[in-house]
């Protein structure tokens, strides 16, 4: 599928990293490095604008590495960007570590999927049908079997 993409970055574009990927990275844009302090959270620019097909999102997801060596993720995962939303795709960041981490221009800091969706109308009704589940919920099944 071809996307309209505007990159006002001096970065790659968004690509797959291997064969079989379903994300593609993001990468910072910024002037100058952001710190994170722990707990903290930022909104990092990416300077790409998409134009999505109707019936698309693209879900901006967190970096498996980013989360699992420095405690950063992506703060609204996944995040959606709508397919009528022009504007530039920003990552809220956010660092759960107990060290500042640094944010540089250039670094891949969150994964974007493109993902079809369906549009739904609601239908009022009474009740449900009943399913073995029925209200169980919230780990209802416990945690070992």
């Amino acid at each position: 599928m071809d996307i309209r993409i505007c990159n006002h970055s001096d970065n790659e574009l968004p690509a797959y990293a291997t064969e079989l990927s379903a994300g593609m990275d993001l990468r910072a844009f910024l002037p100058e490095p952001v710190v994170l302090a722990p707990g903290a959270y930022a909104m990092i620019p990416t300077g790409l604008h998409i134009e999505l097909p109707d019936g698309y999102e693209a879900q901006v997801r967190p970096r498996s590495g980013l989360a699992a060596k420095n405690g950063v993720t992506v703060l609204n995962a996944p995040g959606t960007i709508d397919a009528d939303y022009r504007g530039e795709i920003k990552v809220i960041l956010i660092n759960h570590s107990a060290t500042p981490f640094t944010v540089h221009s250039g670094d891949r800091i969150a994964q974007m999927i493109v993902a079809r969706y369906e549009k739904v109308s609601w239908v009022s009704a009474d009740s449900l049908s009943d399913t073995a589940r029925g209200e169980g919920g919230f780990g209802h099944t416990g945690i070992k079997n």
